[in-house]
């Protein structure tokens, strides 16, 4: 039986090395995950599955550099959520996209995200969040949790930056006075 290696053992290899088996490995932990995440985010399974290809395939090629910080999953999923963001802007998936996001915003399943800043207990927090208006839970989530930038957020939620940095502000301002 083979001892289980790290994953920024597994990254060293792949990146240092290209060793395949390093990059099987590093892929069978997360690609599930990373799928399952880009899913809440985009019901179109074909985008997600090459979304999901791309961020390993700029891994393996060296495109995408880890540095020793963090957790590789907050890093996979800033490669995959930028790409995602990529192929929201293709000219032929646009539409189709922003449908199938519209379609997730207002479906009644409350996705993992939901479910993790909904938990957060700390102060009431969680109460406070839970209080926000969809639309004002889904720009912190998309700004905040997942890290995006306010184009990258637009392009996400299908809204105007303007838009997006408006909602922030009133999302912080009510998440302010229900802590304070």
């Amino acid at each position: 039986m083979s001892e289980t290696r790290s994953d920024g053992e597994l990254l060293r290899a792949v990146a240092a090395d290209a060793d395949r088996r390093a990059f099987e490995e590093l892929y069978r932990r997360y690609a599930p995950w990373l799928t399952a995440r880009m899913r809440s985010r985009c019901a179109d399974a074909a985008v997600v599955d090459d979304v999901v290809q791309e961020t390993f395939l700029a891994v393996w090629r060296g495109s995408a550099r880890y540095r020793e910080e963090g957790d590789v999953a907050g890093w996979l999923w800033r490669i995959g959520s930028r790409r995602l963001i990529d192929a929201l802007r293709g000219e032929g998936a646009r539409g189709r996209l922003r449908q199938a996001l519209a379609r997730l915003r207002h479906r009644d399943e409350v996705s993992a995200e939901e479910r993790v800043l909904a938990g957060v207990e700390h102060g009431d927090l969680a109460g406070a969040l839970v209080r926000l208006s969809p639309e004002l839970r889904a720009v912190l989530q998309a700004t905040v949790v997942d890290g995006l930038t306010t184009r990258e957020a637009a392009v996400l939620l299908g809204i105007p930056p303007g838009t997006v940095k408006t909602r922030a502000m009133r999302a912080r301002r009510q998440l302010r006075e229900a802590l304070a």
